[in-house]
């Protein structure tokens, strides 16, 4: 009787954390990739009064649900005072069966999670860890051109990425700068493999020069040396390599640790992306 129960309990809890992950307040999809040979969601909010004649920016971030209500919050509230444009938020999230998000958000370069130990040799495997790229790959070649044929959505278009998602928005700055006008990176997982990310990112920054993009960068004040140093490390790489149509800002967050600094960070990240946007128009 009491194995039934436990399995009861464990299923509900399951089922809870299923719908808490996989499911949202919005408008919940799926799509095939052919690029990664599986089935992805994607929570879609809409502004309100969404009209199919006018056209939106498009917001796509990383780990779904995570801070989706912040993000549909602040928008509303911003566009409501003309700081920014009310927008499409497409949400991914990561896989609910699978350890998918070191596999999809992490750059190819960096192999292993080197921030207090190195990981498991199991754990580094190249089936669960650094296929940024195939993202990518899927974003760009089938999730934007999925969008733009069942939504009404304009050239200013964010990418929006934390911790590992914030590694993601880097390496995607780097490789397809043109993708986006405006790249979000909240306390960005740029310590791998003794901070790589770091070196990659400074290294590729010129491959960014061209039409005018804008990089918001931020950290909570609370987090650890580690993070702090890699975060550090890409402030000095912004500060002598960054091409003259690169603009960029970054904050601090105070009181805030690694899980409370995006919830801090994303108004101030939009404010100052519509400061850009409304100077490049």
């Amino acid at each position: 009787m009491a194995t039934v129960l436990a399995a009861g309990a464990a299923a509900f809890i399951k089922a809870q954390q299923y719908k808490e992950d996989y499911t949202s307040d919005f408008v919940d999809e799926r799509i095939y990739s052919s690029v990664l040979g599986e089935n992805r969601k994607i929570f879609v909010r809409l502004p309100s009064g969404y009209e199919r004649s006018k056209k939106y920016p498009l917001i796509i971030k990383t780990d779904g649900n995570f801070n989706l209500k912040r993000w549909d919050e602040t928008l509303a509230e911003l566009s409501s005072q003309d700081i920014t444009e009310d927008s499409i938020i497409v949400a991914i999230p990561n896989l609910f069966w699978v350890d998918s998000r070191n596999r999809d958000l992490v750059p190819p370069y960096a192999r292993r999670d080197v921030s207090i130990e190195a990981r498991p040799e199991n754990d580094n495997h190249r089936n669960i860890f650094g296929k940024a790229d195939k993202f990518l790959a899927f974003i760009e070649t089938e999730l934007i051109p999925y969008l733009e044929k069942n939504y009404s959505i304009n050239d200013n278009r964010l990418l929006s990425g934390f911790s590992a998602g914030g590694s993601l928005v880097l390496y995607t700055i780097v490789t397809k700068p043109d993708l986006f006008s405006g790249y979000f990176a909240f306390s960005p997982a740029a310590w791998y493999d003794d901070s790589v990310v770091v070196k990659e990112f400074a290294k590729n920054l010129p491959v960014t020069n061209g039409k005018p993009i804008f990089l918001y960068l931020s950290l909570g004040a609370e987090e650890n040396e580690i993070i702090t140093g890699s975060f550090k490390g890409l402030l000095s790489a912004l500060e002598t390599n960054a091409p003259a149509n690169l603009q960029w800002a970054y904050s601090y967050s105070e009181g805030a640790g690694h899980n409370a600094n995006p919830y801090v960070s994303v108004p101030k990240a939009l404010t100052k992306y519509y400061e850009f946007w409304a100077n490049k128009i």
